[in-house]
């Protein structure tokens, strides 16, 4: 891939002298869906699929954007004089957008760039893709303009700002910390109200972490996601006018069940108990797999599927049935949906002996019963963003 990657940047640039290669990952949530922008909990890793990307910065103010998975577009061409969010850019608004925000934060280029990029991250399976782009983006930057006071947490932080000024979607700073601090074999235990967090190695000696692509595409902007953020923040308002609590993330549940009647709306009191719940369930999830109980981490990764489909109504027709058909398969420890929802992936818990069963049994059960042919991956956990060829 990287030889692949500077061919065409050279085809592309003239020459790729002086340029770099690097690789931001992909990340899969274990559990902990929806937690990120209610100040909650959440146990991502990150994923050896990702994007790679070969840049180097030019003597001008122009700036070059060209994907290998959308080759059709072609060279998008941008400014430095001119960071706004266009139609015409498609997919370069989100490195254009990062670009937008180092500068917004006082972190102006007096030079522009080319990048050429190519991922594996299947698109709208809500692994990421966006999140592993925009931290590339912060990567290259922060090394070929050679800031040094940008660390991979404000890399995190200005990707997700990004996102949610430039790019309109109102994510929370799960992806972007996910992609930016991700370590091999770990999962990150990360309290997103405060960014304190630490890492939990991922040691599963008899069972494999799987991924099931519904091959539903979805995408957050246009989605109900920015709805989903709004209901929260409103029930959240109501509770305010009675507790002292600045997210929905400092709630117990039994402090939320003792205070729900104080949210006006009956459907903003479903995302609250959720968003709630989520939280405790993730904490306790992290601490049960520090013990090595993955059986009780299996119960929680299903009772959170139950609580995004019916609480939070951000799954759907095919991903339920994922579920279902997963949870009557020998051997499956947990499933559950991964990502912001409407489509995307499931993650499972399986065991060593089952993985093979598990494939067979519910591709040919999902084709029959909707007619797509789901893709399966047997998750590698592994490090985050950086540049490659040091």
């Amino acid at each position: 891939m990287k030889q692949r990657l500077y061919e065409k940047f050279a085809g592309l640039f003239s020459d790729a002298t002086d340029a770099h290669f690097y690789f931001s990952p992909g990340r899969v949530n274990l559990i902990g869906e929806h937690t990120d922008y209610n100040g909650g909990h959440v146990f991502p890793c990150t994923l050896t699929l990702g994007t790679y990307g070969v840049a180097r910065r030019r003597n001008d103010r122009l700036m070059h954007f060209y994907s290998c998975n959308l080759y059709n577009i072609g060279v998008v061409e941008a400014s430095l004089d001119d960071l706004t969010n266009k139609d015409s850019y498609h997919w370069a608004n989100y490195p254009l957008g990062v670009v937008w925000a180092f500068a917004q934060k006082g972190y102006k280029l007096k030079q522009g760039f080319d990048l050429v990029v190519w991922g594996n991250i299947p698109k709208g399976a809500g692994l990421s893709s966006s999140a592993s782009l925009e931290v590339l983006t912060g990567v290259v930057l922060v090394d070929l303009f050679d800031i040094q006071t940008l660390s991979p947490v404000d890399l995190a932080l200005l990707g997700q700002y990004s996102e949610n000024n430039f790019n309109d979607c109102s994510c929370g700073i799960m992806d972007q910390f996910a992609v930016a601090m991700g370590k091999k074999d770990h999962a990150i235990f990360l309290d997103t109200s405060s960014l304190n967090y630490e890492y939990a190695p991922i040691q599963l000696k008899d069972a494999k972490i799987i991924i099931t692509n519904s091959k539903v595409k979805h995408s957050l902007v246009s989605s109900a996601y920015n709805d989903r953020y709004r209901e929260c923040a409103e029930a959240l308002a109501d509770l305010k006018t009675k507790l002292p609590i600045s997210s929905l993330g400092d709630l117990t549940p039994e402090e939320f069940e003792k205070n729900k009647d104080c949210i006006r709306d009956d459907l903003h009191r479903k995302r609250a108990k959720h968003a709630v719940y989520e939280n405790q369930r993730t904490i306790t999830a992290a601490a049960v797999l520090k013990k090595g109980d993955i059986t009780q981490f299996g119960q929680l990764m299903n009772q959170s599927h139950v609580s995004l489909r019916d609480d939070y109504e951000v799954s759907c027709e095919e991903i339920d049935i994922l579920t279902d058909l997963a949870w009557k398969t020998p051997g499956v420890i947990g499933s559950r949906i991964t990502g912001g929802g409407f489509g995307g992936c499931t993650v499972s818990l399986v065991k060593n002996e089952a993985v093979s069963a598990f494939i067979e049994t519910i591709k040919d059960a999902y084709r029959e019963k909707t007619g797509y042919e789901a893709e399966f991956y047997t998750v590698d956990i592994g490090d985050g963003a950086s540049r490659l060829d040091d």
